[in-house]
């Protein structure tokens, strides 16, 4: 599956589900609801190793957190009506003219 056109119709299920569901936010309140969802895919991250303990563990809770943070983020995109596959489009290219120069890193700019 194109990775692009997956990202058009998930932001169009999303857009779709929350209004369907009344579930349309404040901006403020969507980048809060994203924030918390970050914190809880570290904290699940901090579980896997036992806070720090052991070894990383993988455990399939990190997935749905992770699709937690991508539903949220999905909804900020959508609230400014910004297209996350031309905006992926664009940080791969950042990134390839970035590597170029030897690092990914932002100190390139």
């Amino acid at each position: 599956m194109n990775l692009f056109i997956s990202m058009k119709h998930l932001q169009e299920r999303v857009k779709k589900f929350c209004k369907d569901n009344d579930m349309e936010a404040p901006i403020e309140h969507r980048v809060l609801d994203t924030l918390s969802e970050l914190g809880e895919v570290a904290k699940e991250i901090l579980k896997m190793s036992n806070y720090g303990k052991q070894a990383i563990e993988y455990r399939n809770n990190l997935q749905w957190e992770l699709w937690d943070v991508l539903y949220s983020l999905i909804t900020i995109a959508n609230t400014f009506d910004i297209d996350l596959e031309e905006s992926l489009k664009q940080v791969l290219q950042k990134y390839e003219k970035r590597l170029q120069k030897w690092s990914a890193g932002s100190e390139n700019e």
